[in-house]
């Protein structure tokens, strides 16, 4: 089954197009644009874009995943509101997957390694050369890593690589820029499970958390704005939500082609505009 995957809680704007078999998932091609401030004009040519890789229209798709955040209201809303929309008019089912976890999952980076602001990274693959949980895309590898192999590589708070351990050792805090000098935040056991989170909080705040939970690795563009407040080694990739770690995280529900489900956005904080709650007076 070809799946969309699209994803705008975080400034890497993404769509991908992933192959979903009964034996594993197969990234076919993406488009992954950083900008934080060009959600709107960027998702939608992208998913026209990944769509046009693979020779593929938009009825050929059986489900879509999207990143629920958290995330800054206005961009989160473009990928949610996307997929719901193409859902709707499609007729397929919609399933969300929390945007944290798609960076805490151990798969294999596969879509922003490469990106800088302003720029796009590309990739197709033919589903034929792909094996499952893995596909290749360019010069990047897609799919799952084996437990304890961090293949993007581990950096220390001050770029020094960090030594593997076994990943079911290790608890991982994840964080992305709330903006407001604060980061969404979640931590995962080595395998992906989340054990506290989303949650969002002064980076002090959750450093404190994560000495609490006794975390020995920090990953996400949270936590490289934030690693000296953090204290904390850096893992390299994946610093934004990764497409094929998305898909393998719906994949259960897409197979058992479980009903689709409201795409909820998670905003973690109240939105900055207002009613009022009285009357101002204009008259001198």
């Amino acid at each position: 089954m070809l799946v969309l995957v699209v994803d705008s809680s975080t400034p890497a704007v993404t769509a991908a197009l992933v192959e979903v078999t009964a034996d594993g998932v197969a990234l076919r091609a993406y488009r992954c644009t950083i900008d934080a401030r060009a959600h709107g004009e960027l998702l939608a040519p992208q998913v026209e874009a990944v769509l046009t890789d693979v020779d593929a229209r938009p009825g050929d798709l059986g489900a879509i995943v999207a990143g629920l955040g958290p995330g800054p209201f206005t961009g989160l809303r473009v990928g949610l509101v996307t997929a719901a929309t193409m859902g709707q008019v499609l007729g397929i089912p919609t399933y969300g997957v929390c945007s944290l976890d798609g960076i805490a999952h151990p798969t294999t980076p596969t879509t922003t390694a490469d990106a800088s602001p302003g720029h796009a990274v590309s990739g197709k693959a033919e589903a034929s050369s792909a094996t499952a949980g893995q596909a290749t895309a360019g010069d990047a590898t897609a799919g799952q890593a084996t437990a304890g192999d961090a293949t993007a590589g581990q950096v220390g708070a001050g770029g020094a690589t960090v030594g593997d351990a076994t990943a079911g050792e290790r608890r991982v805090l994840v964080a992305a820029d709330a903006r407001r000098k604060e980061v969404y935040w979640a931590v995962y056991d080595g395998d992906g499970q989340r054990i506290v989170g989303p949650e969002v909080d002064a980076p002090a705040v959750a450093a404190a958390r994560a000495r609490e939970l006794a975390v020995t690795v920090a990953a996400g563009d949270g936590a490289h704005r934030y690693a000296d407040v953090l204290g904390l080694p850096l893992r390299a990739e994946p610093r934004y939500p990764d497409a094929v770690a998305l898909v393998t995280l719906a994949a259960a529900r897409i197979r058992a082609g479980a009903p689709g489900e409201t795409l909820t956005p998670l905003y973690l904080r109240r939105p900055d505009a207002v009613a009022a709650t009285s009357r101002k007076s204009v008259l001198p």
